[in-house]
């Protein structure tokens, strides 16, 4: 394991290469300690350039990697080898076609998933926070890919479990109304949303449950991962809901030759 990212536990050919980088072994100082890899978060540019050097040490030479400027929007951004221009873009998606470049999505609660295909031709990273989720992102992930969904499998990564993501009456009727939950079980997406403790009228959501709802609902049946939860594991994970001010971490997924 390098430098003690996260592997996804499933069953992805050999030259589909992913991994969730944890917050340790960087240069950042409190409260962005210490491999912070946002710089959009108020650290300091220096360390954070510092950071993402130790990240590509991580990596195969000559591994390109496409950043995103994640607005919790449902664009996917398309990547080739040949692409000249990887300057970050504004998306929530990116999937990639070929070896040489690598799909990057940045955390601290937001759910990363990881998709490829059975073959190992294509493969994706998607940002998905609630808004996203609600928005269909996953779904443009998977039609991005041009693949039948199939034909995909998908990992679900570190993020705020239902232990600590607490939400709105507003956020569960959005979710339960949405047009993916028409025509299904909408008992599953009801289970997905349980009354917080102290009768507050906000509920626990299980962001993990609606994402492998919405998945086997587009047609991905083999979903693996959920259940590594930011906010309680401070040693490794960056989290916002817990700290305010805090650093990033990066979900990373490319081909090799």
């Amino acid at each position: 394991m390098k430098s003690g990212w996260v592997t996804p536990d499933w069953p992805a050919p050999a030259n589909v290469e992913a991994w969730i980088t944890t917050r340790t072994a960087g240069v950042s100082v409190a409260p962005w300690d210490s491999l912070n890899l946002g710089t959009h978060v108020g650290d300091s540019p220096a360390h954070v350039r510092r950071n993402r050097d130790i990240l590509r040490t991580q990596l195969p030479d000559g591994l390109r990697l496409q950043w995103l400027n994640q607005v919790h929007g449902t664009r996917v951004v398309r990547v080739v080898s040949g692409d000249v221009d990887l300057r970050r873009k504004t998306a929530d998606a990116a999937a990639v076609f070929n070896p040489g470049v690598a799909a990057v999505v940045m955390m601290a609660d937001c759910l990363p998933v990881f998709f490829c295909d059975l073959d190992g031709s294509v493969a994706a990273a998607a940002h998905a926070g609630w808004r996203g989720l609600l928005a269909g992102v996953l779904e443009s992930t998977i039609n991005a890919l041009d693949v039948p969904a199939t034909q995909l499998m998908a990992w679900l990564g570190p993020a705020i479990a239902p232990c600590h993501f607490q939400v709105g009456d507003e956020v569960r009727t959005a979710f339960l109304e949405h047009p993916s939950a028409c025509g299904s079980d909408s008992g599953s997406f009801e289970s997905a949303f349980v009354p917080c403790a102290d009768k507050s009228g906000k509920w626990m959501m299980d962001i993990y449950g609606i994402a492998r709802l919405r998945l086997q609902l587009a047609g991905v049946s083999r979903v693996y991962g959920g259940g590594l939860c930011t906010v309680c594991d401070s040693k490794r994970f960056f989290s916002y809901r817990r700290d305010g001010v805090t650093g990033r971490m990066a979900g990373l997924i490319y081909l090799k030759p």
